[in-house]
This record gives C-alpha cells, structure tokens and sequence, in this order.
C-alpha cells in the first residue's frame, strides 16, 4: 500500500522562507529539489508498522523564535536541564529555530565550531554544504525528503583536527507550540584524530498533535572518536520520527547512547557507516513503553572497511498496552574482511497486553568475518523475585532491581552525570515506581 505525501508547503513559499532567512542559493535550491522529491516518494516502509496511521503531517509553518540573554530566562520546561550549564558550551532550540547558544572561551580559541545549523549555513557555508544531506539523503523516502525541505535550527558541530575535547557539548531541543514546525537538524563533523562528546535532550510541553522529523548525521575523521548520547522525552501528543547516521573512517571510532523515554508513537532508525578500515562502532539503546504506545526501533552497522568491530544492544520495558519492534541489522559487505559484527536485543513485557518483537538480522558478503546475535522477549524471571524475596526484599522492590539491571548495560553509559540521573527519573516514572 502505498501513501500520497500531504505537502506541508508549496515551492513558492518555501523560496520566499529561504530567502527570508538569508539562506545562499545552493541551500534553496537543495530545499526545493527536496520538496519535489517528496511529492514523488512514498512513506518509510517500517517492520510490522503502519506509519501511514500515524500523525506524520502536522508539521505546523516556521514561527521566528525569540532569543534570550541567559539561562534565568530559559522555559521552565527545561530549567532542570541546563542548570548544570552555568559555564558549559550549550544550545538551546525552541519549536522552529535556535534561541541561546553558548560556546565556552577555550574551545573557540582551539577553532571548535558550535553554533545552530542555519547560523553555520551563512558563517561556514563551504564546510556545511560538503556535508550536509550526505548521510541521511533526501531520497530515502517521503519524510527524509520533507525534513531536507524544512529543515529549521538544529545544531552544527565541528572539532578541527587533533582537537580534544574534554567536556560534553550539550544541547536542549524544546516543542511547545503545536503550530510551530519542529524539524531540527543536527550535523557533526570531527576532523582527523578528534574526539568530542555531544549530549542532546528532545523535551515537549504542548498538550496539542504535532511531530518531530528529526535527522542527525555525524561525520567521524580517520582516528576521530564520537560519542553521542541523546534522551527523547517528548509527549503523548507528538510523534517522534527520527534518522540517525554516521559515516566512520579508517581508525574512526562512533559510541552511540540512546533513551527512547516518548510517551507517543517513535520510530528511530540509528546506523553506523563502517567506510574506513579499523573503524569501530557501539550502539546502547534503551526504550520504555506505556499506554498504548507504537514502538519501532532499528540499530544498524554497516561494514565496508577491513578489520571493523561493531556492537549494538537494545533494551526495552514494555509495559500496559504498548508495542514494540526492535531490529538489530548487521550488513558486512564483499570484501569488508575481519569484520566482526554483534548484535543483543531483549524486550521485557510486564503486562499481559504488551507486546515486544526482537529481530536480529545478519547478512554477510564475506567469509572472512566473525558475527552473532542473541534476541529474547518475555517477562519478568519471577525465579530471581523469589529469590530476592527471600532475602527480604518486598516483591515490588524485587520486580523493580531486576528492571533496573536489564536496563543498566545502557544507562551507566551516560556521559553526564546531571543527564544519566533524568534517564533514571524518567525510567521510574514511565514504570509507574
């Protein structure tokens, strides 16, 4: 089946928005091929998924953001989060465009680039457009398309070469105006024997439909190590659609942590691009599902390079009447020799009416490769309850350690202290504890 794609904005006005913003003509015409690419492509084809029920056209129309002088005038939706933040390098995005940006003194001195996406088009234009859109093309499907089109915001990182970046580099992205479009774009590039740690927070505080088509893409040098960790705590009432991709060179290494705490619909798809030899990446995802929540969510890596080690685990909670899919995709291509592919995926269902699927895929073009995978799905090992109890430990508090252990692999992996004690929070609260 497939689905006509509802065109939020026509060519002409998405020209005169472009124009407005200042942007060069390469980028408007980027954003206008993209338009038409998407009135031709058809929605993601998603495992199990009918993304075509979900709300996946309530983009809203581009409003202005308002700046603000420092942190005291912050939402009060994110206060809690950037608290921490008093020195630190941050951005803060709301609903259509980027409204504080903190670069600490020292990184700047080193040629450390981190400003918002449409700031870095005007500033650094021939750095951006080598880039941007390379990772996550536009003509993968209808909503890659839209978000090429309408894009607004976002983030852009650049680590110069032997650059070392001690401190993670955080950002906030705040929806609370369900008539404002939410697409932000987040593009990192770290040069040559680089190695930084960026940090995100997606938050809501609308009680409005909207949607957030999200797209990253994370460019790591030869001998560059990324970490990227990101937390989506959006609300029931938006749905949060979003496409991660990193493309590794030789020696390059790419860590991604990821908790998936939405209330409402998700669907994510996170990939590693092995293109270099001795290129390495590790990917922890955690997922929490309640209500009646649809969950689809797919770790991939690629491998291309020789010698290419690549690891993913996912977690998730399923509890009430929530649904998950989980895919694990490991592609090592001809002539990708010593690669060695690994791959877990385990979903814990604590109500009867919840439902978990875990899908491990391999499939390999080369002999010379080592690779494996393990999947389950089911509830609570209520021989470990009993045994807790019987050390005195009440059965909810039992239920409870066990829940925390299966998730643990990925939470202890947080690299901020301030963030990985939210996840925690939002992990209780999503249980009900």
């Amino acid at each position: 089946m497939t689905t006509q794609t509802i065109l939020p904005v026509d060519a002409e006005r998405l020209s005169e928005l472009s124009l407005r913003c200042g942007e060069p003509s390469w980028l408007k015409e980027s954003r206008l091929k993209a338009l038409e690419l998407a009135a031709e492509l058809t929605l993601p084809k998603l495992e199990k998924t009918r993304i075509d029920r979900w709300n996946v056209n309530h983009y809203g129309n581009y409003k202005e953001t308002q700046p603000i002088a420092s942190l005291h005038e912050a939402p009060s939706s994110i206060t809690a989060l950037v608290k921490d933040q008093e020195e630190g390098s941050l951005i803060i995005h709301r609903n259509s465009g980027v409204v504080f940006t903190r670069l600490a003194p020292e990184l700047a001195e080193q040629g450390v680039i981190f400003t918002d996406l449409q700031t870095a088009v005007r500033e650094h234009g021939d750095l951006v457009q080598r880039y941007l859109h390379k990772a996550v093309k536009p003509d993968e499907h209808s909503l890659a398309a839209l978000h090429a089109a309408l894009w607004n915001g976002g983030v852009f990182l650049y680590v110069p070469k032997n650059v070392v970046v001690s401190t993670p580099l955080q950002a906030v992205l705040l929806t609370d105006d369900a008539e404002a479009s939410f697409v932000p774009h987040i593009l990192i590039v770290a040069d040559t024997n680089s190695s930084v740690t960026y940090v995100d927070n997606y938050v809501s505080d609308k009680t409005e439909a909207g949607l957030h088509n999200g797209a990253v893409e994370v460019f790591v040098g030869a001998g560059a190590k990324v970490r990227y960790a990101s937390v989506h705590q959006l609300g029931e009432d938006t749905t949060d659609v979003t496409y991660r991709r990193a493309v590794v060179e030789n020696d390059g290494a790419i860590d991604w942590i990821i908790g998936e705490m939405n209330y409402g619909n998700t669907a994510s798809d996170t990939k590693s691009i092995l293109k270099g030899n001795g290129s390495t990446s590790n990917a922890k995802v955690i997922a929490v599902g309640s209500g009646s929540q649809k969950l689809n969510y797919t770790t991939q890596a690629q491998h291309f390079g020789k010698n290419t080690p690549s690891n993913m685990i996912t977690r998730a909670v399923m509890r009430d009447a929530a649904t998950s899919i989980i895919n694990g995709i490991t592609k090592i291509e001809k002539g990708a020799t010593r690669a060695d592919g690994q791959q877990t995926e385990k979903v814990l269902m604590l109500s009867p009416k919840a439902r978990g699927d875990a899908n491990p895929i391999l499939l390999i073009d080369e002999d010379d490769v080592t690779a494996g995978h393990a999947a389950s799905v089911g509830q609570v090992n209520y021989e470990q309850v009993y045994y807790l109890m019987s050390r005195g430990i009440s059965r909810h508090e039992a239920e409870t350690l066990i829940i925390y252990g299966f998730l643990a692999p990925v939470v202890s992996q947080i690299p901020l202290e301030g963030l990985r004690n939210q996840l925690q929070s939002l992990v209780e609260r999503k249980l009900g504890q």
